[in-house]
C-alpha cells in the first residue's frame, strides 16, 4: 500500500510543479482567446444584450469595405516596416560586428529606440512633426526649402512618416539578432572562404545567410506578427489618418469596439487578425525551409 501511495505521488508531483504556469496560461493566454471567441458570436452592448448571430459578425467584416481595407493598410505597412527592419538591421549588425574600440558604445546607442516606450516614441515625434512648433517645420524653414509651416502628419505623408518612425523604433530587434548569429559562425569557414577568393558579398550569402538562416527566420517571423497588430504608436500618431490611409486593422478593431460599441464585430476582427498571424508564421515557415 505504502509503495502504490509513493509512486503516485511521484506521478503527481511533475504537474505540481508545472501548474503555476499553467494557470498563469489558461488565465492570461488560453481564457482570453476563448472569450473573445465567444464575444464574436454574439451581437452584445456587454451588458443587458447578448443575441446569438453565429458566423455573421465574420461575414460582415469581409462584406464592409472599411475593414478589408484596413487589412489592405495593414499589410502594406508590415511589408514596409518589416523590410525597413531587415535591411537597417542587417546593415548595422554588419557595422558593428567588428572588433574596434569604441564599437561597444556604438552598440549600445542603437539599441537605445527599441528600449524606449512606445508611447514615449509617439509623443517625441508627434512634436517633432507638430503643425505649429515642429522642429522638422522648424529646421526646413530655416534651410529655405519651405516658405510656411506644414502639417505633416495630416498629409499624403503620413503613411511615410509613420512607416519611418516604426522602422527607426524597431530595427534594433533585427540587429541584435543578427549581430548574435554572426558571431555564432565560426572563423575558420570565413578564412578557407577568403582563401578561395570568394569576396564579400559572395561569402556573405553564400556562407553568412545560410548559416544563420534559423536566427533570420525568428526574427523576421516575431517582427512581421508584432507589427501586423502594432496600434500604439500608429494610435497616437495619426489615429487611422489622414482619410484612414493609415487605419490598419487594430485601429479599425479598436475604433469599432469603442467607438461604434460593436463589441461582437470587434472581436471576431481580432480573430481574424489571430488567424491570419498565425498563417503568416507557418507560411513563413514553410517558405525558409524549402529555400534551405
Amino acid at each position: 500500500m505504502k509503495h502504490g501511495s509513493v509512486r503516485k505521488k511521484k506521478n503527481i508531483t511533475p504537474y505540481l510543479f508545472i501548474s503555476p504556469v499553467l494557470i498563469i496560461l489558461v488565465a492570461l493566454v488560453v481564457y482570453p482567446i476563448c472569450y473573445a471567441f465567444f464575444l464574436s458570436v454574439m451581437d452584445t452592448n456587454l451588458t443587458n444584450r447578448w443575441n446569438f448571430v453565429g458566423f455573421d459578425n465574420y461575414l460582415s467584416i469581409f462584406s464592409d469595405g472599411s475593414m478589408v481595407r484596413s487589412l489592405l493598410v495593414t499589410f502594406q505597412f508590415t511589408i514596409v516596416v518589416v523590410a525597413g527592419h531587415l535591411v537597417l538591421g542587417t546593415v548595422l549588425a554588419l557595422a558593428m560586428n567588428k572588433k574596434r574600440p569604441g564599437v561597444g558604445i556604438f552598440r549600445a546607442i542603437l539599441i537605445i529606440p527599441w528600449l524606449l516606450p512606445d508611447v514615449v516614441v509617439a509623443l517625441l515625434f508627434k512634436w517633432i512633426f507638430n503643425a505649429n512648433y515642429g522642429v522638422f517645420n522648424n529646421i526646413l524653414i530655416k534651410l529655405g526649402i519651405l516658405e510656411k509651416n506644414q502639417a505633416w502628419l495630416s498629409s499624403g505623408m503620413a503613411f511615410v512618416i509613420l512607416a519611418a518612425v516604426c522602422i527607426w523604433k524597431g530595427y534594433a530587434l533585427i540587429m541584435v539578432n543578427m549581430m548574435a548569429g554572426f558571431q555564432s559562425v565560426p572563423e575558420d569557414i570565413y578564412e578557407a572562404a577568403k582563401l578561395d577568393g570568394a569576396s564579400g558579398l559572395q561569402t556573405f550569402f553564400k556562407i553568412t545567410v545560410p548559416t544563420i538562416k534559423p536566427v533570420i527566420m525568428t526574427a523576421v517571423i516575431l517582427d512581421t506578427v508584432w507589427w501586423f497588430k502594432h496600434y500604439t504608436i500608429i494610435s497616437l500618431l495619426t489615429d487611422g489618418g489622414p482619410n484612414n490611409a493609415t487605419s490598419t486593422v487594430s485601429i479599425s478593431i479598436y475604433k469599432e469596439a469603442f467607438s461604434y460599441h460593436n463589441y461582437g464585430e470587434a472581436a471576431a476582427g481580432a480573430g481574424v487578425v489571430f488567424l491570419i498571424c498565425w498563417l503568416i508564421s507557418k507560411i513563413m515557415r514553410k517558405v525558409m525551409d524549402n529555400g534551405a
